[in-house]
């Protein structure tokens, strides 16, 4: 595994605590080294060290100190710019080092932790070098991290510069939230449940509701973030994700392509926002100055990095609907923001109601709707909440809540969220990556809010306090529907 980036925050607290992890639970092969390659000049002795001190505060775990040290003696270091020619040329030398050392067999993974702006440039000058090429059984492979491309055309234009280089199928656009086992299992409940598959319909849900919910605020990411935006950041990737395996068709099998093709087609069949669309569909908002946990905390535009003035969203929410048979006339609701009350990202499926006529004569004065809750983070697990009558001589009803984690039942294994991912580009498996299409698809439905929001700038910004649910028009815009948004501040 090569690091482009290997100093950097992504590498210390994710990337080497998940390979780590991986090679206690037995998943990584004793034929493995790990290339990190950033422009801090140092030297593998002293790069080594550093990573050793990296991890004592990241780890996710105890640390089995004759493991590290096993680990540690297959990391190797480059020093070098990016945009330098000779880099590559000292990495092909240290891989070759490693290959001889360790019975690598010639088999690479890059792995692009570093400004999107490297990213076709990186790829094109290891094609120059031959470190793309696959010939004699070798593999090699590229993971490219989130941003992918700041809209459409920047997108399509990475797709083609990769392509002019490298094949499709050596291409892993990584999104960590599909290593997330609540994410992965999101298939496992639709179709290998009998009381789950047969209501995933129009018939039976009334709406969906995803949430991404951050309390943190840009923190030191201002100056990045100002130019990204809360829409261009969470919901071409993370969100498309969550309604493409929320909405999907069942795919004749879990091999990578006929996953992403059922993913694919969600993505194609999202209604195109028109112009009016994004004035009455979508709502934006900005963090003012606010109190979190008793404590004072700063608007977005005295954060550091941004500007006084900045028009960029910490918040958006969008009303989509998808046009198929099976989710005809359902809306799907989804929000994003920081400085928001809880940190919880999760996906609310909310049942139609049963027919009133049998309550009309007691004291019940309204059904509560059915929902299934599937909570991602922090805690991993899925919980229903049904009607039930509470005790007494009169008939009235209660909320119940049926509660399942995935610590409680299966036990707590350490992780980043990046093992899965890891693991799966080593043996060759896309089914969690992103494919071409399906960037391209997910730009395609934000696309035309992104053109609007520029030519009518905001005028009421910040205007939402932190520490508050967002701006009162994303409560409107599902309470003009008759619904409201399911809140989670634990």
């Amino acid at each position: 595994m090569v690091i482009f980036g290997a100093s950097g925050d992504l590498t210390r607290r994710k990337l080497i605590p998940a390979l780590y992890n991986l090679a206690s639970q037995g998943l990584l092969s004793r034929e493995f080294a790990v290339v990190g390659v950033a422009r801090n000049p140092m030297t593998t002795e002293e790069a080594r060290h550093k990573l050793t001190e990296d991890f004592k505060q990241f780890a996710t775990g105890t640390i089995d100190q004759d493991l590290w040290e096993w680990f540690v003696r297959h990391f190797y270091y480059v020093a070098g710019d990016f945009d330098d020619p000779t880099t590559y040329d000292k990495l092909k030398e240290t891989l070759a080092g490693a290959d001889k050392d360790h019975a690598t067999h010639e088999n690479y993974f890059f792995y692009l932790a570093t400004a999107p702006d490297y990213f076709g440039d990186i790829v094109e000058r290891l094609a120059k070098v031959g470190l793309m090429t696959e010939e004699n059984s070798h593999w090699r492979r590229v993971i490219i991290e989130k941003p992918f491309g700041h809209d459409l055309d920047t997108a399509k234009a990475l797709n083609q510069q990769l392509l002019k280089v490298v094949r499709e199928t050596q291409i892993y656009r990584i999104d960590h939230y599909l290593g997330k086992e609540t994410v992965q299992n999101i298939l496992a409940l639709r179709f290998a449940n009998g009381i789950f598959e047969p209501i995933w319909n129009r018939r039976y849900i009334d709406h969906v509701q995803i949430s991404v919910a951050e309390t943190v605020g840009v923190e030191k990411r201002g100056g990045y973030y100002d130019t990204a935006g809360a829409l261009r950041d969470m919901v071409p990737n993370h969100i498309m994700q969550l309604i493409t395996l929320t909405a999907m068709e069942p795919p004749i099998s879990f091999e990578a392509n006929a996953v992403r093709d059922e993913q694919a087609k969600i993505l194609h069949a999202i209604q195109p926002f028109t112009s009016e669309d994004v004035l009455s569909k979508t709502v934006r908002g900005q963090y003012g100055e606010g109190t979190m946990n008793s404590q004072r905390v700063p608007a977005y535009r005295t954060e550091e990095g941004v500007p006084p003035e900045s028009r960029t969203e910490t918040f958006v929410a969008m009303k989509l609907l998808i046009d198929n048979w099976r989710w005809a006339g359902v809306p799907f609701y989804l929000r994003t923001g920081k400085r928001l009350p809880g940190r919880n990202t999760h996906v609310v499926i909310q049942f139609r109601r049963a027919p009133f006529m049998l309550f009309r004569e007691t004291q019940v004065q309204d059904l509560m709707p059915n929902q299934l809750v599937l909570h991602i983070q922090p805690e991993e697990g899925i919980s229903l909440r049904f009607a039930a009558k509470t005790p007494g001589t009169t008939m009235r009803l209660g909320e119940v809540d049926m509660d399942f984690e995935y610590s409680d039942y299966f036990g707590a294994t350490p992780s980043t969220g990046y093992e899965r991912l890891l693991h799966d580009c080593m043996i060759g498996d896309a089914t969690l990556f992103q494919r071409a299409d399906m960037v391209e698809a997910g730009w395609s439905v934000v696309n035309p809010v992104l053109d609007v929001w520029k030519a009518l700038p905001p005028r009421n910004f910040p205007n939402y306090p932190a520490g508050a649910w967002g701006p009162k028009e994303s409560d409107e815009l599902l309470e003009r529907d008759g619904r409201r948004w399911r809140n989670f501040e634990k």
